[in-house]
């Protein structure tokens, strides 16, 4: 798979080629599904497909389905209804997080307004829950149990923790349900879909869960160690942006006095430049880091571990090799 940031050798070739021609259906399904007859909806609804993207999500539908039929006729679609999910959640996070860029363009909020990026996001929900009827009302029913959590784990994101609660097990619990949570479904519609058995379909739904944990933890240390070449974005950014994300957290856990220019930087602003510089020097150099890639090998090995059950075939394997991918990018 040679998608973004998470490419890597692909186990088998023929798998390879049969989910590249998957992926090939869904960015097409994907781009006409954003289509509308007002021409500055599809403008606006297109602006992050063309943006591209790891398309992460059709990904792993594509390979749960292969422990059924990967080419029933729902699996394409389920595939397109996890992305134009996931693209709607980005429209609608770039306006509370007033974000200026999403994947290296100007976000819609900026490039036209937030009521425009709200909207937009309201068209793609809209656009899925029409595909998404046609696959039947136990599908139906998940991605509404699914979206209830996308929005708790926004609600909780937004709110903060309570006081007196540990920031590191609140944000662990805001993943779970804002990133996890469609991953997770994405790996159970794979299955359920091709028609695999209900206890390869629980498998593909634990280890969405548990590989959507990682995929996030992974991307939050990129923020703090990567180059811009390797992230696609400028390292920092969610520092710059006030986000605390888990090594921050871990940083801040600190009670080491050493610790505490580190920890007057991250509660301050640090828009400017110099600031920004020196808190994520020294946010490198934290041990905090280290334990946010110690949580990271956590999840991804409990995803390995829940593959377990499931036949030793290519699909599998892809799916072990996705357990090492989200640890390696990290360096």
């Amino acid at each position: 798979m040679t998608a973004g940031p998470l490419a890597s050798p692909f186990p088998d070739a023929a798998l390879e080629a049969e989910v590249r021609a998957g992926l090939d259906a869904v960015e097409q399904r994907l781009r006409d599904a954003v289509k509308s007859d007002y021409p500055f909806v599809t403008e606006t609804s297109r602006h992050l497909v063309d943006a591209g993207g790891k398309r992460f999500r059709p990904m792993l539908v594509l390979l749960a389905a292969q422990f059924g039929d990967p080419h029933a006729p729902g699996v394409v679609p389920a595939a397109v209804v996890v992305e134009l999910t996931h693209l709607a959640t980005l429209y609608h996070d770039d306006v509370m997080d007033e974000a200026a860029l999403r994947r290296g363009t100007p976000s819609a909020n900026t490039r036209w307004t937030n009521t425009v990026a709200i909207l937009t996001g309201d068209f793609l929900f809209a656009r899925a829950s029409d595909i998404l009827a046609d696959l039947g009302p136990e599908a139906v029913r998940i991605q509404a149990r699914t979206f209830e959590r996308l929005v708790t784990g926004q609600l909780r994101e937004t709110t903060g923790p309570a006081p007196g609660h540990d920031g590191v097990e609140h944000y662990l619990q805001v993943v779970e349900d804002k990133t996890a949570s469609l991953i997770a479904t994405s790996g159970r519609f794979g299955a359920m879909l091709s028609g695999a058995d209900e206890a390869v379909v629980d498998v593909l739904t634990r280890y969405g869960e548990r590989i959507g944990m990682a995929f996030q933890l992974s991307d939050d240390l990129l923020d703090v160690t990567s180059e811009t070449a390797q992230s696609g974005k400028v390292p920092g950014t969610d520092l710059r942006e006030g986000v605390r994300t888990l090594p921050v957290l871990h940083a801040l856990r600190s009670r080491d006095q050493a610790d505490r220019r580190l920890h007057d930087l991250l509660r301050s602003d640090l828009t400017d430049d110099d600031r920004h510089a020196e808190a994520l020097r020294l946010l490198r150099a934290h041990p905090g880091v280290a334990a946010a890639r110690a949580d990271l090998r956590h999840w991804a090995e409990e995803a390995r571990a829940v593959l377990t059950p499931l036949p030793d075939v290519p699909a599998r394997a892809a799916l072990e090799v996705l357990c090492d991918v989200v640890v390696a990018r990290t360096g």
